[in-house]
């Protein structure tokens, strides 16, 4: 029996971004294995290796799961390895040399490197370093954006081939445009008001995630637009943090922290408007699921943002720093229910190439194209 390999550091990563694709193996006659951190159960999974990796570069606990892993991999004779994950990707490529030697195909998904225009430069001296290194172990490098397409190949990685794809595929039949009556109906539910303008945030309370910024332009316009409503829904660790400055800012009414929830549908299917205030991205679900729903959206001028959003077309893309300029943004669909319907009905049509019907083709078409 054929076999494949899944890797990520963490199970939580295979869990949200790849149960299509094992479906998909296990569909095609694979014996399907994954390699991650965790005891989950993973639905088409016939072998879970409980991989112990752990998230920094630097911990001396990933010389163990190195060991552990080129174990598994030595001792199965897979077919395909496909890593995922900065730490995932340089451990499963660093043990799988052998065996790609010897036939087996090793496909790597960036998600969004670690160096990017922006970054700093120990993340380009200990990143891009390594990334450009291993690019020689692997059979296809897939990136997600645009940024970081342009800067494998124009800097020669040397991966048998570098394929962009766009992201990991969005159910379009779980996150779709609601009628008005849904909408005030979810209101209601939910304990809002028809009046109310709903802006969301779906993301971790990181400094990465940067919901201070979008805090500070609810601040700016509290005033004009009294009836604003900020949901931040995730968890993290400077969730205290944000909580804090809007104590501070005596924006207790305006801004709501939601904490993790899995009706995130419902919540954007009620909301005017989806923001993102991140500091790096590689293509964001959350911006995605906001266009599956028909919202105008308002995000940081970073890669992955700017791949969705065109700027004046299905929302505004501003600087990241830029309060003034993000809640003058905000301001400027506040006032006009007509542009809101207008970036909603271009973010309808934009997101139909990310679909996950979409993607799935061409993750297909390179699958096949690997095993070739």
């Amino acid at each position: 029996m054929k076999k494949v390999l899944f890797t990520a550091t963490i199970d939580s990563h295979i869990l949200n971004f790849h149960i299509p694709y094992l479906k998909w193996f296990k569909e095609q006659g694979y014996e399907v294995h994954v390699a991650s951190n965790g005891e989950e159960k993973i639905p088409f999974v016939d072998v879970k290796h409980n991989i112990l990796f752990e998230r920094s570069p630097y911990s001396i606990k990933n010389i163990n799961a190195y060991i552990t892993l080129k174990k598994v991999i030595e001792q199965n004779d897979f077919n395909i390895i496909h890593c995922n994950t900065p730490i995932g990707g340089v451990l499963t490529r660093l043990a799988a040399r052998k065996v790609r030697s010897m036939g087996t195909k090793v496909i790597y998904t960036a998600h969004g490197f670690h160096f990017y225009k922006g970054a700093s430069l120990i993340n380009w001296t200990v990143y891009y370093l390594i990334e450009k290194w291993l690019a020689k172990y692997t059979d296809c490098l897939i990136t997600i954006n645009e940024e970081d397409y342009i800067r494998c190949t124009n800097n020669k990685f040397k991966a048998k081939s570098i394929k962009i794809v766009n992201g990991i595929g969005i159910d379009l039949n779980k996150f779709q445009n609601q009628t008005l009556v849904k909408k005030t109906e979810l209101r209601k539910k939910y304990g809002y008001r028809e009046d109310d303008f709903i802006l969301i945030y779906v993301a971790e309370l990181s400094y990465r995630k940067h919901q201070d910024l979008i805090i500070d332009a609810v601040n700016l316009l509290s005033r004009k637009i009294p009836n604003i409503k900020l949901l931040i829904v995730g968890s993290g660790k400077l969730s205290q943090q944000y909580v804090k400055q809007v104590n501070k800012l005596n924006l207790q009414e305006n801004v709501h922290f939601l904490g993790y929830r899995k009706d995130i549908e419902c919540l954007m299917n009620m909301s005017d408007i989806a923001v993102s205030s991140s500091r790096q991205e590689g293509l964001p679900v959350n911006v995605m699921e906001a266009m599956a729903t028909g919202l105008p959206i308002v995000v940081t001028d970073v890669r992955g943002n700017r791949d969705l959003v065109h700027n004046g077309e299905n929302g505004y893309v501003v600087d990241i720093e830029d309060v003034e300029m993000f809640s003058s943004s905000l301001e400027s669909l506040y006032r006009s229910e007509d542009l809101r319907k207008e970036f909603g009905e271009k973010s309808l049509e934009l997101i139909k190439i990310y679909s996950l019907e979409n993607v799935m083709k061409e993750m297909k078409k390179n699958y096949e194209e690997c095993m070739n």
